[in-house]
């Protein structure tokens, strides 16, 4: 097994199990297929499995390393945004949601991604290499927000929670009696959701 596949931490692990999107943080392995970095690149993307026929040997040397999730809202919660190439459509929709959703920043939809890029990368990872998180109200979190809850990842959906797997989520539980809650993914993010972004995910 490679260690490529992504949890909503962002952190990189070893499954068997496989994903329904593909991901890019640029060369972050060697030449023995080993990960050595947590990234390259501040432009952390997430593409289609398949793209006008294209066939990729996982991990070639000095290629960018193939990352792969369970979902779309596992992917945002571990920083990534849609791919302009493979998933226009996706990528447009991202940024019309995102600048709705984020107004303070003053973007429009001609503001270089690379902008929205770095604002990610300030929510996603801190200086040490650890996971950002904050704490927010669990009531005020819309649909395909990663929390932490008894220490793991949960995804909050239609006021359940349902435990991350690499395999699948675990069957929704009723929402904790808790006011505060530490979440998982990217503040900015999470504000695109409330402006109307619905993430696809693995619960259906």
């Amino acid at each position: 097994m490679l260690q490529n596949r992504v949890n909503p931490f962002g952190q990189l692990i070893k499954t068997t199990a496989r994903g329904a999107w593909l991901g890019n943080r640029g060369v972050i392995h060697n030449e023995d297929k080993e990960i050595v970095r947590a990234f390259k690149i501040k432009a952390w993307i997430t593409c289609a499995l398949e793209f006008r026929g294209r066939h990729r040997e996982i991990m070639q040397p000095d290629r960018w390393t193939e990352l792969f999730f369970l979902d779309e809202a596992t992917a945002f919660s571990a920083g990534h945004r849609p791919c302009f190439q493979c998933r226009y459509k996706d990528h447009q929709r991202f940024k019309e949601f995102w600048l709705k959703g984020n107004p303070q920043y003053g973007f429009d939809m001609k503001t270089p991604v690379a902008k929205i890029d770095d604002i990610l990368q300030s929510e996603r990872i801190t200086a040490d290499k650890s996971k950002v998180t904050y704490q927010e109200k669990l009531t005020a979190l819309p649909n395909g927000t990663f929390v932490i809850y008894d220490g793991k990842s949960h995804l909050l959906k239609d006021n359940l929670l349902y435990l991350w797997s690499p395999a699948g989520y675990q069957k929704g539980i009723k929402l904790p009696n808790v006011d505060i809650i530490t979440v998982l993914t990217p503040r900015s993010i999470v504000n695109m959701f409330s402006a109307g972004y619905v993430p696809q995910t693995g619960i259906y």
